[in-house]
This record gives structure tokens, C-alpha cells and sequence, in this order.
């Protein structure tokens, strides 16, 4: 999963980047709202925590944008401001969740699943395809009653073959979902990857399109 922090209390934002990437997470962080906005054009991101006094764009200017083209996109609002009309001011702009500073981390990890779990395939943490099971709360994946031990990032490749099984998934979208900016990436990461997934489920279930990506092999059905 990627997220877009924007946050522009540098310690606070190493604090909660380290945080959420020892979660598991993938973290870009911004510290300018118009940042943000071009972050956001930019990339795919399954839920941006947004700070609301940022400069350059405040935080609700980058919620009004987000909004109206990416509505679907959860955003949890991280605000010293604590009143309730400020806290509704905030959801009534569109924000998902709100959360007054100090915050512990652990809570914020907590909204953070919240949202992603409300997103997850309409409602659905189950997601099937021929005689694989992936679960996105648990974060296992059973092929034929059986326990699959996948990593991470071999967990998040399947993930997004299988939601959208019969579109072409191409190397660039795998990459944009692993990796924050600045991450190092070999250049045949993917490739590594897909040939270890099909090593636990099998050649077959991956199929490669030549010179465009990857989808789950429609054969299987």
C-alpha cells in the first residue's frame, strides 16, 4: 500500500514516515499543499493523510482538489485544530477520518487500516480467483484450503493482479505500488518477484503479456 503524507513539521513527519513504513507501508512525504496536488496527479495513492496548515496550498485546498477529481481516495486530516466546528469544517470538505495533534501513532495506524479496509474491493477483504483466496485484512492467501507464505511485496503484486484480474498490469503500476520515492529499485525487481510468485502458485496462474505486463491467466477460471 502507498500513502501521501503532507506534513510540514519535518520532525514530526520523520516520525510518523518511519512509523507507518515499519508498518508496512510505502510513504512519499511532501511538505508544501501544492506539492501535494502534483503528488496526487502523479501517482496512485490508497489513502493521503493531510495536514490542513500547509503552506503554499492549505490542507483544505488540497482537499477540494483531491476531491473533486479523486473522490474514492480516503483522507484522514491531521490538525492542531480541535473544535468541533473545525473537526466538522474538515469532514464536511470530504475528509474520511480527523485527527487532533498530539495523536499517538499507534491510533494513526489504526485510522490508517480503517480507511484502507472501508476501500478494500467495495467492502469486500476477500478476494477470489480460481482456487486462490487473498485476504486483505488477515494478509493471507490460501490456495486450495492451503496456506500460501508470501512476502510483502509478493503479497501486493498478487493483490493487484487479482482485483482486476483480466486488465493488463504493467510493470510501472507494480512499481508505483511498492516503492516510495527515493527507494532504490533493481531493474528487474519485478521480474524477481513475479517468477517467485509463480513458484508458490504456479507458472500457470500469471500470465505475461509481452511488452505491455501482467495478468492473471483467464485460462483458470
Amino acid at each position: 500500500m502507498r500513502l501521501l503524507l503532507a506534513e510540514d513539521d519535518v520532525s514530526q513527519a520523520e516520525s510518523i514516515k518511519a512509523w507507518l513504513e515499519m508498518d508496512g507501508y510505502n510513504v512519499d512525504w511532501v511538505e508544501r499543499g501544492d506539492y501535494a496536488i502534483l503528488a496526487i496527479e502523479q501517482h496512485q495513492y490508497d489513502c493521503v493523510l493531510l495536514d490542513r496548515g500547509l503552506p503554499q496550498a492549505s490542507g483544505d485546498e488540497v482537499l477540494k482538489t483531491l476531491k473533486q477529481k479523486h473522490h474514492d481516495i480516503p483522507v484522514i486530516l491531521l490538525t492542531a485544530k480541535d473544535s468541533i466546528q473545525d473537526r466538522v469544517q474538515g469532514l464536511d470538505l470530504g475528509a474520511n477520518d480527523y485527527l487532533v495533534k498530539p495523536f499517538s501513532l499507534e491510533e494513526l495506524s489504526a485510522r490508517v487500516r480503517a480507511q484502507l479496509r472501508q476501500t478494500q474491493t467495495s467492502g469486500q477483504h476477500e478476494i477470489k480467483y480460481a482456487n486462490l483466496i487473498l485476504d486483505t485484512q488477515a494478509k493471507t492467501v490460501l490456495q486450495n484450503e492451503q496456506v500460501v507464505n508470501l512476502t510483502a511485496k509478493e503479497f501486493q503484486i498478487l493483490y493487484r493482479l487479482m482485483i482486476k484480474p483480466e486488465h493488463i498490469i504493467t510493470r510501472e503500476q507494480l512499481e508505483e505500488s511498492l516503492y516510495a520515492w527515493g527507494d532504490e529499485i533493481e531493474s528487474n525487481a519485478i521480474e524477481v518477484f513475479i517468477y517467485q510468485l509463480r513458484k508458490k502458485i504456479g507458472s500457470h496462474m500469471i500470465k505475461t503479456i509481452r511488452g505491455l505486463g501482467y495478468r492473471m491467466n483467464q485460462e483458470n477460471k
